[in-house]
């Protein structure tokens, strides 16, 4: 992965990286997410890690690998990441896909992200 906060991103929530994530977010983060069925909003590193490492991936859902991790030239003051995770937890083994949008110099102020959901492997 490169340097860019974008596949840093990818790769603190890939390793469930609760400290990596934090650094990554602006004191006060712009934060909305979607996944099937809700939407959830926050303003600051605590929402976005509730969200993120406390719901969407719960402590027995476990990363298996990152399949991939791609970015796209920005729009305007807009950057794009998306990535793949192959995972498993008690239900069974899954694929789950995020595409996150966001804006930012050294920390992350904007971000918007869309989940895939945990689809069957």
């Amino acid at each position: 992965m490169t340097d860019s906060l974008g596949a840093r991103l990818a790769g603190a929530i890939a390793a469930k990286d609760e400290a990596a994530l934090r650094a990554l977010l602006a004191d006060d983060v712009d934060f909305k997410g979607l996944t099937p069925g809700r939407l959830w909003e926050g303003s600051g590193p605590d929402d976005v890690v509730e969200t993120v490492l406390g719901s969407w991936f719960e402590e027995s859902d476990t990363i298996e690998r990152v399949v991939e991790v791609a970015e796209r030239s920005d729009v305007a003051d807009t950057s794009h990441v998306s990535y793949r995770f192959d995972l498993v937890n008690p239900d069974g083994s899954y694929v789950a896909e995020q595409q996150a949008y966001y804006r930012g110099g050294a920390t992350i102020e904007h971000l918007r992200i869309m989940c895939s959901g945990f689809r069957p492997r």
